[in-house]
């Protein structure tokens, strides 16, 4: 009997955990849940014969040496900045490692330890990163096999609300973790575009997006992630013209989320001290300027330039950034406070359902002549649990664990999906649990 141990049980594990507890019927499998809360592995676990749920602390490296020497595979669902801990340990017991996060400088250290041991640490096996590598080296080597030129890869993703439950004027709830889209895009953003190197400061981000429709999801925005480069060599398009990456708003969403990002509403760096009975409207004043002569609606509109009568004003005023709403917070940084408020409004409710939608756009020379393709793909949720986004993180996380442990995936070291032998397996069976991808000649 194979062992998986699966380190995390939230959101974005839902499909993850029913996929290979549905899977170890047929392949004699047993799956630990490991959580730090325990009530929330054993929901998981949903008392299937072939599981166990266990309260776990990572930071306990007796209990964590002792459950990964007793599995067979181990599947970190954890922050990323504790994949090292769990991927050093894997490394020195010789077990294999699934991750859905970005490959860090400190995992990349263990690539020549993991070959020796005769192990893969699989990372970047989820959505964005995952799906997008998988999906997007497809049409590459597709392109390149037939001694076609690439010119141009942009590559777009957004998670977001099922338009049947997209009831605000934001267009927006959160389907992922709040904390990291208050943050998003805070850096500097690189990518290529004909030939050209070109950077966006943060301050500008929003105000420069490129708009677009995706079958029959609707019109997008997108704006640049932070580094659109990366991912060149390991595409294999060194040479390539155009090089982009970005994330997927709906359109009007980029002008109103400036805002806050033009008056230091998403600043994370420090922490404001708050009175007892600080409100949305205290926290809006402290970005604006000290006028006793006007209100904040006024305030707020002289000092941005903005009507009254605007979309944006009528965004920023239906999430409650006016109204003496009381903030339950005495310490905290302004975007945590932003999270606060935007999370009283974001959230998705029970009856809801989201969305994600991803595009890949390529352009290529078949002789002299520019050829262009989008592949794309739209999944929507079943409800609030089993999300889109559990599905297209999860999923492709617990296909991977499978062809590892059935062999069909036998590659050591660290890696990331970008291999034939990777992504075309998963592909099919992604494709096979309605997770496909549209392709157009445009």
């Amino acid at each position: 009997m194979k062992k998986i141990l699966i380190i995390g049980s939230g959101r974005s594990a839902t499909a993850l955990i029913n996929y290979l507890l549905k899977e170890s019927e047929t392949h004699d499998w047993f799956v630990t849940i490991a959580d730090y809360d325990l009530i929330l592995a054993k929901k998981a676990s949903k008392n299937h014969i072939n599981s166990r749920a266990i309260q776990f602390d990572v930071n306990n490296s007796e209990q964590r040496i002792l459950e990964i020497k007793n599995s067979d595979i181990v599947v970190s669902m954890l922050p990323a900045s504790l994949h090292f801990l769990v991927a050093s340990n894997c490394v020195d017991l010789k077990k294999n490692l699934v991750t859905a996060s970005y490959v860090s400088k400190e995992i990349q250290s263990l690539n020549n330890k993991a070959v020796e041991a005769g192990v893969i640490l699989l990372n970047e096996i989820g959505l964005d990163p995952g799906i997008d590598h998988l999906s997007a080296m497809k049409v590459i080597d597709e392109i390149k096999d037939q001694n076609y030129e690439m010119k141009s890869f942009k590559s777009f993703c957004g998670g977001l609300v099922h338009p049947d439950f997209d009831n605000n004027p934001w267009n927006y709830k959160f389907t992922w973790n709040p904390r990291n889209v208050v943050l998003a895009g805070q850096g500097t953003a690189q990518y290529l575009m004909n030939d050209e190197y070109k950077y966006i400061s943060y301050n500008k981000l929003f105000e420069r997006t490129e708009c677009m429709s995706i079958l029959e999801a609707g019109e997008f925005e997108a704006y640049a992630n932070r580094d659109s480069l990366g991912y060149m060599k390991a595409y294999g398009l060194e040479n390539i013209s155009t090089m982009f990456r970005g994330t997927l708003r709906k359109k009007g969403f980029c002008k109103s989320w400036n805002i806050f990002v033009e008056l230091g509403m998403t600043d994370d760096s420090y922490q404001i001290n708050c009175h007892d009975n600080f409100t949305n409207s205290d926290f809006l004043k402290l970005f604006l300027p000290n006028t006793q002569s006007l209100s904040v609606e006024d305030n707020f509109c002289s000092y941005l330039g903005i009507d009254k009568k605007s979309i944006e004003f009528s965004k920023i005023s239906w999430l409650g950034l006016f109204l003496n709403e009381l903030i339950d917070v005495k310490r905290a940084s302004p975007a945590k406070i932003l999270q606060i408020i935007t999370e009283k409004k974001w959230t998705l409710d029970k009856e809801d359902k989201d969305m994600i939608v991803m595009q890949h756009q390529f352009e290529y020379l078949v002789g002299n002549k520019l050829s262009k393709l989008n592949s794309s793909l739209v999944v929507y949720g079943d409800d609030s649990v089993n999300t889109a986004m559990a599905k297209t993180v999860g999923l492709p996380v617990a296909i991977s664990v499978k062809l590892i442990l059935n062999n069909v995936i036998n590659l050591k070291g660290v890696q990331i999906p970008t291999s034939k032998e990777i992504y075309k397996p998963v592909l099919e069976e992604l494709a096979n649990n309605g997770i496909a991808f549209t392709e157009e000649l445009i």
